[in-house]
């Protein structure tokens, strides 16, 4: 917060609470315009939160794509499922964590591109991590036929408790083995 004029306690409730009524992930300047107020004093509010939930608390503010939202932090997922009735999550194929991890590195990318990392066709598994709300269909990518683009959604982060996609690990391409080595060799009659 601005040493010079610190964020009520009043302002910082009042985010707090649009972010608990707002349907969906909501943009700093979308609450700024809600409050009355310009959006440093938002994001000063936001920080002070993020500051309170990550000490104590079952609350946690999640951001995606410039856009945050509150939810319940993800240690509690199991008792929120009870509460709710909720059936706990299906669990994802092993085809659908590769693909899900390719689109969650590689965003956006089309299908011909995850086709090409995998060597097979994605299209079932797509239309299945879609149905799960993991993916989502975020726009066309230049060149012959426009392909959609597809790139992870905030319900991905919720599900591997992340707050932004930024938490990812980094990726290790030396992990990958080189495909001309004996024991990727396919054998062959």
């Amino acid at each position: 917060m601005r040493e010079n004029s610190p964020i009520s306690n009043v302002l910082i409730a009042t985010t707090e609470a649009m972010l608990f009524a707002a349907p969906s992930a909501v943009t700093v300047s979308q609450l700024a315009e809600a409050a009355g107020v310009n959006p440093k004093d938002i994001e000063d509010c936001l920080a002070e939160l993020e500051a309170r939930y990550s000490k104590e608390g079952g609350l946690r503010l999640k951001w995606h794509k410039a856009k945050v939202e509150l939810t319940t932090a993800p240690e509690y997922a199991t008792q929120v499922e009870n509460l709710l009735g909720l059936e706990a999550n299906s669990r994802l194929s092993r085809a659908g964590v590769e693909t899900l991890s390719i689109v969650a590195y590689k965003q956006p990318i089309t299908r011909p591109g995850i086709d090409s990392i995998r060597g097979v066709n994605s299209d079932g598994v797509i239309k299945s991590l879609l149905l799960k709300g993991m993916i989502e269909e975020s726009g066309r990518a230049e060149g012959p036929g426009r392909p959609i683009l597809y790139s992870t959604t905030s319900a991905f982060l919720q599900q591997f408790g992340l707050r932004s996609i930024d938490e990812l690990p980094p990726f290790d391409y030396e992990v990958i083995p080189d495909e001309s080595s004996e024991e990727n060799q396919v054998l062959k009659d």
